[in-house]
């Protein structure tokens, strides 16, 4: 029963960090390592197939290990952010959020920008 649980949740953040990997503030990387440490105890073949993935897999590895973000997905991440920041500024009718987006922005920003940059290979 609890393998079957593991292998629930295991989906469930799976998911999530898929939309997290869509939506800019939605974070995918606590839901992806969320997602391979529930496959780890309760499926080998998923967790396997979830490390096999042709995106995915080298991405858990590469935050799991440290190893940093490849400069590509550093930009995309942050032109998508700031995408989907300022077309929310302009769309929320509370100027009250606008500054909580800009801080919120600026802090995804900096974490981003802290992860080494994984070079070419």
């Amino acid at each position: 029963m609890t393998k079957v649980l593991l292998n629930i949740l295991g989906t469930f953040f799976l998911l999530l960090g898929i939309l997290g990997a869509i939506l800019p503030l939605l974070p995918a990387t606590p839901f992806l390592l969320l997602a391979s440490a529930c496959y780890v105890r309760g499926s080998e073949r998923l967790h396997n197939k979830l490390m096999s993935n042709k995106y995915l897999g080298p991405y858990i590895t590469n935050i799991r290990d440290r190893r940093g973000m490849p400069m590509r997905a550093k930009v995309i991440t942050l032109v998508l952010l700031w995408a989907s920041l300022i077309i929310s500024a302009f769309r929320v009718h509370m100027v009250v959020l606008r500054p909580v987006l800009l801080v919120v922005g600026i802090g995804v920003t900096i974490l981003i920008l802290k992860f080494k940059t994984l070079e070419s290979e």
